[in-house]
């Protein structure tokens, strides 16, 4: 199976073209964001704040620490609430693990975003990380939003234009 190159930001034709079960590596700025950081990020956006540039951006659920990162669980109330409002203002790719709800697959899609699923493995992950600093909510600690600066992150289209693996 071969594998897709996307470099961020992605571009609605790009995402598009890609389908459940491709393989992908991302190349280029994605940003992160947990429980805590997300629920921020969309006052601050409904405030009419730019902290963050999330237009053709990615997103992936997890904290960053000096342990590495690896993705939570994305069907956590704080974090799938935080899907739908992300991808209507501009998100194209939602990394992290587990199922998504209908409602939430059915707004991807209306919104022509992505859910990715990559491997926990914190090793392999954090070896793709080229740079990294925080662009919004320091005071959250590892949870805060990090911009960082990847080459080659693995990951596994798992709901694409309203079709799910799960």
């Amino acid at each position: 199976m071969i594998t897709k190159i996307i470099k961020t930001p992605a571009t609605h034709d790009v995402i598009k073209d890609l389908k459940v079960g491709d393989r992908i590596e991302i190349r280029g700025k994605i940003y992160t964001g947990r429980d805590a950081a997300l629920p921020k990020l969309i006052r601050s956006i409904k405030n009419g704040e730019k902290l963050i540039d999330i237009e053709g951006s990615a997103i992936m659920h997890t904290a960053v620490s000096d342990a590495g990162i690896s993705p939570t669980t994305s069907n956590k109330e704080e974090i799938e609430e935080s899907i739908p409002f992300l991808s209507e203002a501009g998100v194209k790719i939602h990394i992290g693990k587990g199922g998504l709800s209908e409602e939430t697959i059915k707004a991807l899609d209306k919104w022509g975003s992505i859910f990715v699923v990559t491997p926990p493995a914190a090793a392999l992950l954090t070896s793709k990380v080229v740079s990294k600093q925080v662009v919004a909510f320091e005071e959250e600690g590892m949870e805060a939003i990090h911009e960082l600066e990847v080459n080659g992150l693995p990951g596994i289209v798992a709901i694409a234009h309203g079709e799910s693996i799960y």
